[in-house]
């Protein structure tokens, strides 16, 4: 189970994002001393517990709405997010490789892709296999 946090440190923390939500990161450390700048927290614990609620509210955030926090603010970072476009795509359409069923779905699908055919792997499991059952039946 994780740690049981109080209602000061919460409130605090979702503050804390809202207000400085562009200054704040995933990381601990570089929160803490942020929080030390902008706020002024009686103690060290409690400023650290709040910087460590924030930076955990912040990796929630990057995955899906938190509740408590502005909606603004997740809208405008799902948003950024959503608009990404990388440089590179992941898919390199030059190196496709294929066997005849993957031939037959893009005949199917329209694209007119040209792509070398690899011999089918299933045969050299089966292969495999057949040497197997031949080393059984010697033992």
């Amino acid at each position: 189970m994780g740690r049981v946090r109080n209602k000061t440190v919460k409130k605090a923390a979702k503050v804390l994002i809202e207000k400085y939500y562009m200054k704040l990161t995933s990381d601990f450390h570089f929160n803490k001393k942020i929080l030390s700048e902008v706020g002024q927290v009686p103690s060290k614990k409690l400023r650290n517990k709040i910087a460590g609620f924030a930076t955990h509210l912040l990796k929630r955030i990057q995955t899906g709405s938190v509740k408590g926090i502005s909606l603004k603010i997740q809208e405008e970072e799902r948003e950024r997010r959503l608009d990404y476009v990388p440089e590179k795509s992941s898919v390199d359409i030059d190196n496709l490789r294929g066997d005849q069923d993957v031939k037959r779905m893009l005949e199917k699908a329209g694209l007119e892709i040209d792509i070398p055919i690899d011999e089918p792997v299933v045969e050299e499991k089966q292969q495999k296999q057949t040497r197997r059952g031949q080393r059984r039946q010697q033992q």
